[in-house]
């Protein structure tokens, strides 16, 4: 599926969606690419077995003119957030991802929008991208898994290596120059309390805001 709905911890296309609901306002998550450059250990990519009706895994990847067609036929009165996130990094299509952006800032400046990333994508492009984002994107959550680089490594498995801490925080940081709410992420499953307690310190001395996520085991 490239755009979808969440109900009850399933994905769900948008006219099955409707069909359980049809009223409450709900997030509406668009799917770019199955491409990553981290393997985290606890990633649904591994574990979460899916219908293929309803698989995000994508067989090819959309063009933005096809992503652009089923956001304009979108039920957008019962669309409450769009956000960029799906199997994949979505960084990877950093120019597609910029360009869908703005097109529903454009046509939609009301609905609020918002990246789920694992924050590399400086790494990935070799260059400062934060501000690419500017005037599009409301909020971005940078998933942070833990405290430290050793461990932050151990659970990614970053492409890039042990250095890939350091250049998630730097991405975080420059985002808050250009998009109003950076949110950092830990797995509340796989990240013991001490571990929180420590992420929440490395916000805190940044200006940044840690969320605790629930983890989807199917």
């Amino acid at each position: 599926m490239i755009v979808y709905a969440t109900h009850a911890g399933k994905y769900l296309s948008l006219a099955e969606s409707l069909k359980i609901d049809s009223s409450t306002p709900r997030g509406l998550y668009i799917n770019l690419t199955n491409r990553c450059n981290c393997d985290c250990v606890f990633c649904l990519r591994q574990k979460k077995s899916m219908a293929k009706e309803s698989s995000l895994w994508l067989e090819r990847e959309p063009t933005v003119e096809e992503v652009k067609a089923e956001l304009d036929a979108a039920p957008w009165k019962v669309v409450k957030e769009i956000v960029f996130c799906g199997f994949g990094e979505p960084t990877i299509r950093l120019s597609a991802l910029v360009e869908l952006l703005a097109h529903v800032k454009k046509n939609r400046p009301q609905i609020p929008t918002r990246l789920n990333t694992n924050g590399l994508g400086e790494l990935y492009h070799g260059r400062e991208i934060a501000s690419d984002f500017e005037k599009i994107l409301d909020t971005v959550s940078i998933s942070l898994n833990a405290a430290t680089a050793e461990k932050y490594f151990k659970i990614t498995r970053a492409a890039y290596g042990i250095k890939s801490f350091d250049a998630m925080l730097t991405f975080a940081e420059h985002m808050k120059n250009f998009v109003p709410h950076v949110v950092l992420t830990v797995v509340d499953h796989v990240t013991p309390p001490e571990e929180i307690l420590a992420c929440k310190k490395i916000c805190d001395e940044r200006g940044l805001i840690l969320r605790v996520r629930p983890y989807e085991a199917s």
